[in-house]
């Protein structure tokens, strides 16, 4: 199963779920929360001590991946031309990394912060684990 944990308040993240499911027509991702009780079922001491919740994880058949690499898998599978950014995963994850957390630290000042967890509608919620 391939789930993409995200931090259920953040704007850039809520945007990014918006675009995952525009493109991704098989379902095939599903998406959950951080602040959610599945993410914390499955990702348990990993995201305990997540200052905010600042970090994406992307889980899929090579495994739990987080930050960039995250990012990166998670565009490869929607497929297509999507999966030119594996090139990118050449550039040292210690670099893509710097990039990641300098947006993450200030996400809420670029995209905003809504006031609770994106709740799916009707047609999205088999796709979303709470």
């Amino acid at each position: 199963m391939r789930i993409l944990f995200f931090d259920g308040i953040c704007g850039l993240c809520n945007e990014l779920v918006d675009f995952v499911m525009k493109i991704d027509h098989q379902k095939a991702i599903f998406y959950a929360p951080l602040q959610g009780e599945e993410a914390q079922k499955i990702l348990g001491e990993k995201i305990r001590n997540l200052p905010d919740y600042d970090t994406v994880y992307f889980k899929d058949e090579l495994g739990l991946h987080k930050k960039s690499t995250a990012i990166l898998r998670l565009l490869y599978t929607l497929g297509g031309w999507w999966k030119l950014t594996a090139f990118a995963l050449i550039i040292p994850k210690f670099l893509r990394d710097l990039v990641y957390d300098y947006v993450a630290k200030n996400r809420y000042k670029f995209f905003g912060k809504k006031e609770t967890c994106r709740l799916p509608s009707s047609e999205e919620r088999q796709q979303f684990l709470l």
